[in-house]
């Protein structure tokens, strides 16, 4: 369990997180979304203890990371894939932070393996592309087989086939009962790999849901063509929707799902065309819930 109680976190006058509450439960993989400087990068640093808070706590199974004696045994974190020393090979840079835990070797072997580098084990990390650096900062986080994980943007740099991966690893990670947490900028990964949402904006907490209720929220209606279009409207209406018009598409109905608009329809012998529901993508709720917290926007919107 990872449980953020109040966390606020200053530098200076900024104020980066400002009395930031939720939590990640085990079992499922939790997204952490918000815009550039939404705060989501301190929040896992002041967790890890690299930065102190201002006030407030950031626990892991309720202490405080600098109070766990091995913690890598229960802590796992992706935070900066280029954290490793380009001197070092893919081996020693695991060998060495397995010692500081008491992790075997035999581990070492089972993580560059799980990762896919075990081919590249010796070859200096400084020759490694980022979706290789990618690779070996996650077997990083999985040397002391850890019940909690945290990965920031962990998907950077990498081809389709390493983003593929990404996505079933977090999943199978959670679907062994282990506290995922994990921060994208890729809506669509999101959406396949997620199964809670904590979106924040200017170090503030907007929203704590799943993805399916997210998505509900913002819900676009069912899309309807017919050539009795008029004579639809009143009957739809009648039964309790809203019905609104796009044009050069046909109408919007919103109130009644895609089975009782038909319904309507047949009963009262008016020709459809087209019956399509439209639910919003992850990207659509996502972008209207944050769009008053983008610091950062370029010319023309």
């Amino acid at each position: 369990m990872i449980e953020i109680r109040d966390l606020t976190k200053r530098y200076g006058t900024t104020v980066a997180v400002d009395g930031l509450s939720f939590e990640v439960r085990p079992g499922l993989v939790t997204g952490f979304l918000g815009p550039n400087g939404a705060g989501k990068s301190t929040t896992m640093r002041v967790l890890l203890g690299l930065d102190a808070p201002t006030s407030g706590q950031a626990l892991v199974n309720g202490r405080r990371y600098a109070t766990i004696r091995r913690p890598m045994y229960e802590v796992g974190a992706l935070l900066d894939a280029n954290a490793a020393h380009g001197g070092r090979s893919a081996f020693n840079h695991l060998r060495w932070l397995a010692r500081s835990n008491r992790i075997g070797v035999s581990r070492v072997v089972a993580v560059l393996e799980q990762v896919g580098l075990a081919g590249v084990a010796r070859k200096q990390v400084g020759g490694f592309s980022l979706g290789m650096r990618q690779r070996l900062g996650i077997a990083a986080a999985l040397l002391g087989d850890p019940g909690v994980l945290l990965f920031d943007e962990p998907v950077n740099g990498m081809d389709p086939e390493g983003v593929r991966w990404i996505r079933h690893l977090m999943r199978s990670l959670a679907a062994e009962g282990r506290t995922v947490l994990l921060s994208s900028h890729l809506m669509s990964e999101m959406e396949l790999t997620a199964d809670r949402l904590v979106i924040i904006g200017r170090g503030r907490l907007i929203a704590e849901t799943s993805v399916q209720d997210l998505a509900a929220r913002h819900d676009r209606g069912v899309l309807v063509r017919s050539p009795r279009a008029a004579e639809l409207t009143e009957v739809l209406r009648a039964a309790g929707a809203t019905v609104g018009e796009e044009p050069g598409r046909g109408l919007v109905v919103r109130g009644l799902d895609v089975a009782e608009i038909g319904d309507l329809a047949a009963g009262n012998g008016l020709a459809v065309h087209e019956v399509t529901p439209r639910g919003a993508s992850l990207e659509e709720a996502y972008l209207e819930l944050t769009d008053d917290s983008v610091d950062y926007r370029a010319g023309g919107r």
